[in-house]
């Protein structure tokens, strides 16, 4: 029997929320954090997880970034409120799909990110964060949100644990290809100068 906050393709969505170009442009770390996105939609569209994606007020924001455009649903509502909640049709997709859990990527933290979390647990959706895949302008604001989503009842994780749960073990006929997905994210990784870099042994 699965524990109640452990994923599976059946029952997760996937919601990207206001990755758009002007925004990112302020945002530390953004290629990071474009890559981490990409390797969730990736994993995602592999396993036939729902995507959604929205856009926060485009005209002053700007579109969503090329590199998730290409990945995204061509259709991505825009909003003027912060919460992807108060467009309907990203709630109704979720209960039609019957996708009780839901995986939130994108930005920023402290404000769209977190009033979407509040939104869907108030709604008794299972909310998850993985913590390499949002992002705020500041450390601080993304540093404090995401330690009051934790107690509010979100689960954190990150980008290649949520793929990893979500494909459920080796024996998946997914696995290939999604082990295909890890190791060029870690190559990306291990290419970019600005990227954490595991510690060394004894360190």
């Amino acid at each position: 029997m699965a524990h109640p906050t452990q994923l599976s393709a059946s029952d997760t969505a996937l919601l990207v929320i206001d990755v758009q170009e002007k925004l990112l442009a302020k945002i530390p770390g953004a290629q990071a954090l474009v890559r981490n996105i990409a390797f969730l939609v990736d994993g995602a569209r592999l396993l036939d997880v729902p995507v959604q994606a929205t856009e926060q007020y485009p005209k002053g924001l700007g579109p969503t970034v090329p590199e998730l455009a290409k990945r995204l649903p061509e259709k991505r509502p825009d909003k003027m409120a912060f919460s992807c909640c108060a467009v309907p049709s990203v709630v109704e997709a979720l209960h039609r799909a019957a996708r009780p859990k839901v995986v939130l990527a994108g930005m920023e933290t402290h404000v769209c990110v977190q009033q979407t979390a509040l939104d869907l647990l108030a709604q008794d959706f299972r909310v998850f964060i993985p913590v390499d895949a949002v992002a705020s302008r500041f450390a601080l604001d993304h540093d404090v949100s995401l330690r009051r989503l934790e107690k509010a009842g979100a689960v954190l994780t990150t980008a290649e644990a949520v793929v990893f749960e979500l494909v459920g073990g080796a024996g998946s006929p997914q696995f290939k290809a999604v082990s295909q997905l890890v190791q060029e994210r870690m190559k990306a990784l291990a290419d970019d100068p600005a990227a954490p870099k595991a510690p060394s042994p004894g360190s």
